[in-house]
């Protein structure tokens, strides 16, 4: 018996009824051929109405049944927020980590990838907050939550959650940090991370905390030594003997959080508060509650504290940012939009053919030129009875995302310390003092200072400095670019804008 070559896949079975042989293609329709005094008549088949269905002719014959069956991966629903009470809701696997969820939000919402989206827990009943990292699991973090609970999670920038890789020394001071005496002589700087990831060697960080006793209001202050093993305070001064020292807390089954009201809920001493909460907390009675005496305390011990727990992973979050789980990342063939600053180019368009702009010093005043024509263009077009210049001063500045109208001193620090105190995070604000004024909020060597932009007329014109008129911008615009560029009377340039970007 001869088989008819559909062209259309395999032939999975056929039924031979008299004269009439039937083959059925599975899933399309039937064949015919009939038998007629010895002779074979092909019957014109029916053509197929959904080719898109059929396999390849080139492709290998399988049967259904020896075909691998898709393994359905269970979804849930998570809803993430941004800074300005904006929400995004989501559909995403169980098995997903944080990062992949901040990529899927990237992509969703056209933002620009460097690397510092962040996702954030904050737990609103006890005013908690803390950055889940990259290799962790959502849908884990949130099955730790009460039935009862509003906590939330935020999407937004960190830049401080792997720039101690970059500057170790500003993020682990000497008087809290020491090393075994084996070590102590020829460690540098430079080793203090691969010490912590080390599982040899490992530094030591030490010094005075406030901790909240345990069904009490009242706060302690004690001695504290951080190693591998845990958290310790001393019974006895200053003293690290074994017998002195006291188990506080492991961090293994806890996560570390940093706390957003901690003088008003707790009663803390100070604004720089950082709890444990074990994973299968029953309430704020199992929080294990710390204060420092400033900011760069509490960084350096939780920064510790993480490398401790994490170790290698964290380097690995730094260095492969996109590698997720394997074989259940959903976004692992999703093309990355480039931020190379090679790959950009000045170009001219003035002529009848395009040209490429090699000259350094003729590319950058066609950027000047370009620039204050589009700054022209922009006031004429906001309001034609106003001169440019005026209204370019009055209002251009506020579609800038570095802008922020009517915040609070306040208000600036906090979003500035959720962005992380880097060096060079800013932002700009509206004068709660002077109205005419505005102001520039800085953060520099873990502290936030702010600087006074004040308005000043000459011959007619409005002009704005930081530096009593010496140096002198038309506008806010190309204030902040000056100072991007140049160091200038701050102590140091414009790196990273805090934004509150909708979702």
């Amino acid at each position: 018996m001869t088989v008819i070559n559909t062209k259309l896949g395999a032939i999975s079975s056929h039924v031979q009824k008299g004269l009439v042989t039937c083959w059925q293609v599975p899933g399309v329709f039937w064949v015919l051929r009939k038998k007629t005094d010895g002779k074979i008549l092909e019957i014109p088949s029916i053509p197929n109405p959904f080719p898109e269905l059929c396999c390849s002719p080139f492709a290998s014959v399988l049967s259904a049944s020896l075909l691998p069956k898709a393994t359905s991966r269970t979804k849930q629903v998570i809803k993430v927020y941004s800074e300005d009470d904006s929400s995004k809701t989501l559909e995403i696997p169980t098995d997903i980590t944080a990062r992949d969820v901040c990529q899927l939000l990237i992509l969703k919402n056209h933002y620009i990838d460097d690397h510092n989206w962040t996702l954030f827990e904050e737990l609103t009943h006890t005013g908690l907050e803390r950055a889940i990292e990259d290799h962790e699991l959502v849908m884990e973090v949130q099955s730790n939550w009460g039935m009862e609970e509003e906590n939330r999670f935020y999407f937004r920038k960190n830049y401080v959650k792997y720039e101690f890789f970059k500057n170790p020394v500003s993020f682990f001071p000497d008087h809290m940090i020491s090393f075994s005496s084996e070590t102590n002589a020829a460690v540098k700087h430079s080793g203090i991370l691969q010490m912590f990831l080390s599982s040899s060697t490992y530094p030591e960080i030490h010094g005075y905390l406030h901790a909240k006793e345990q069904g009490k209001k009242s706060w302690k202050k004690l001695y504290f030594v951080l190693r591998r093993s845990g958290l310790y305070f001393s019974t006895k001064g200053t003293s690290k003997e074994p017998r002195h020292l006291q188990f506080f807390c492991e961090f293994s089954n806890s996560d570390i959080y940093m706390s957003l009201t901690g003088k008003k809920i707790s009663g803390a001493p100070t604004n720089y508060g950082f709890c444990f909460k074990p994973n299968k907390s029953g309430g704020t009675r199992d929080l294990k509650q710390l204060c420092a005496d400033d900011e760069q305390s509490r960084t350096c011990w939780m920064t510790a504290i993480r490398l401790f727990k994490y170790g290698m992973q964290l380097y690995q979050n730094y260095t492969q940012p996109y590698q997720g789980r394997s074989g259940c990342s959903p976004l692992s063939m999703t093309p990355m939009r480039s931020i190379s600053e090679n790959s950009l180019v000045a170009m001219d368009f003035s002529g009848h053919r395009s040209r490429i702009i090699e000259n350094p010093t003729e590319a950058l005043s066609v950027a000047v030129e370009e620039g204050l024509a589009w700054r022209r263009r922009g006031c004429l077009r906001l309001n034609s009875h106003c001169s440019p210049i005026a209204l370019s001063n009055m209002a251009i500045h506020r579609s800038q995302s570095w802008f922020h109208h009517k915040i609070s001193r306040d208000e600036a620090q906090r979003l500035i310390l959720q962005h992380g105190l880097v060096d060079g995070v800013f932002l700009v604000r509206d004068s709660q003092s002077n109205p005419r004024t505005f102001v520039l909020s800085l953060s520099h060597g873990l502290k936030i200072k702010h600087f006074q932009i004040v308005p000043l007329e000459d011959d007619g014109k409005l002009f704005y400095t930081l530096d009593d008129g010496h140096t002198r911008f038309t506008d806010l615009i190309q204030l902040v670019e000056f100072y991007q560029l140049n160091k200038g009377v701050l102590p140091c340039k414009l790196k990273h804008y805090c934004a509150r970007i909708p979702l």
